[in-house]
């Protein structure tokens, strides 16, 4: 059987930390920035965790683990 390809989405827009977790960046900060306040532009800045119930998915996509 072939290796499985990683999925080159998920490449791009997930990262592991060290414990395993996996790193992802917020939605919403790329156009129409005037309506947001400075403060919500700022927190979208931030990589936040990805959600457990999201993180088999995300694994098979990156081929981590089985």
């Amino acid at each position: 059987m072939p290796k499985m390809k990683t999925h080159s989405g998920a490449k791009k827009r997930f990262s592991l930390t060290g414990t395993g977790k996996i790193k992802r960046k917020h939605a919403y900060k790329s156009h129409i920035l005037t309506k947001k306040t400075i403060k919500q532009k700022r927190n979208l800045t931030k990589s936040a965790i990805l959600d457990p119930s999201d993180e088999g998915r995300v694994k098979r996509m990156l081929t981590i683990g089985k």
